[in-house]
Order: C-alpha cells, then sequence, then structure tokens
C-alpha cells in the first residue's frame, strides 16, 4: 500500500515537471527576459588622403564599389608585398566580378611614401590599385577608424633608416562603405577569392 502510494506520489511529480517544461519551451520562459541586440562593427570610417596622382579623395569617393583595403608601407620587406599579391591574384581570379572591387593600399609611412612612390609601388600589383597617402594625421585617422595599430621602429637612432611595426588585415568594405568582413595576414589566394565571390 505504501509502495503504491510512493508511486503515485513520484509520477505527479514526473508529470509536473514534464508539464512546467513544456509550459517553459512554449513560452520562452527558460531564458529568461529576452534581450534584442542590434549593431555594426566598428571598423572603417571616413577618410582625407591623397591618392598616387597627387588627388586629394575621402572615402565617399569609392561609395557604390567594395573596397579591399590594406594599410602598410613600400619599404616593407615581406608582409605588404605578399598581401598585396595576394589581393590582387583573387581579384584577377574573379574576372569580371573583380571590377567591382577597389583594391586599396594606404601607407603608414608618410613621411617616405609621397604620392609618387606610392604610385610606382602599386603598379607593381595591378593597374586597378589605389595607393593612398597624407599627412601624418589623416593617416593616423584613417588607421584608427580601421583599428589599425601601428608604430615606428629605429634600431639605430643614429641612422636613417627605419620600419614600421603595424597589424596585417585586409579589410572588405560593402558598397555603403561599412565593414563587410576581413582576412588575416597569410589568407590564401583561393580562399580570399572565395570568400569575396560570395560578397559580390
Amino acid at each position: 500500500m505504501r509502495g503504491r502510494l510512493l508511486l503515485i506520489i513520484v509520477g505527479g511529480f514526473l508529470i509536473g515537471a514534464i508539464a512546467g517544461a513544456a509550459v517553459l519551451v512554449l513560452t520562452g520562459s527558460f531564458s529568461g527576459p529576452s534581450v534584442a541586440t542590434s549593431g555594426k562593427a566598428l571598423i572603417g570610417g571616413p577618410f582625407t588622403l591623397v591618392d598616387q596622382h597627387g588627388k586629394t579623395v575621402t572615402d565617399r569617393d569609392f561609395r557604390g564599389r567594395f573596397m579591399l583595403i590594406f594599410f602598410g608601407f613600400t619599404h616593407c620587406p615581406d608582409i605588404c608585398p605578399a598581401e598585396l599579391q595576394v589581393m590582387s591574384a583573387s581579384l584577377d581570379a574573379l574576372g569580371a566580378e573583380g571590377a567591382e572591387v577597389v583594391p586599396i593600399f594606404v601607407t603608414l609611412d608618410p613621411e617616405r611614401d609621397t604620392p609618387a612612390v606610392m604610385g610606382d609601388y602599386v603598379k607593381n600589383f595591378g593597374s586597378r590599385f589605389v595607393g593612398l597617402t597624407g599627412s601624418p594625421d589623416g593617416i593616423a585617422a584613417a588607421a584608427k577608424a580601421y583599428r589599425i595599430a601601428y608604430s615606428k621602429f629605429q634600431e639605430d637612432p643614429a641612422k636613417s633608416d627605419y620600419s614600421i611595426d603595424h597589424s596585417a588585415l585586409v579589410y572588405l568594405m560593402g558598397k555603403d562603405g561599412e565593414y563587410v568582413t576581413h582576412f588575416a595576414y597569410g589568407t590564401p589566394t583561393a580562399k580570399m577569392t572565395a570568400t569575396l565571390r560570395r560578397y559580390l
């Protein structure tokens, strides 16, 4: 008799627990108060710089096209040319679709990278490349907008030679100037091409 009563009590408890769980699932109460989130990546923004032809350009000049943008400097021994080569090869692989993308190289070394120097440098990677330089303040503002960290490194202060330590990310910005995605240093050409194709 007591065993039967115990079974009835346990069974009632289980049925109540199942019913309660069902109510929680159906009402969504199990997760507490709902939280709506929205927002965008804080990467990119207005800039005013100078292209390889000496013309002042802003971010708005590229509206209606994707920007594939990388920050570096022309004296960079390996990372910058390697990334620019991957960008160039990816756009070539896209064929006609690649016409929607403007490849942009922004220097972090305006002291040495004049418009003429930028022009001579970017033409090594294709005629579509835009090289941007500007005042130190203009470069700093653009780098800050794109969350690029950089610093001048001079091993021997007595010598004029120096290097620039910097972030090495390639950003894809949408036709509206908003962040779309990014590519880490060392991303293979095939992967960059496939990713770009998804957004074009």
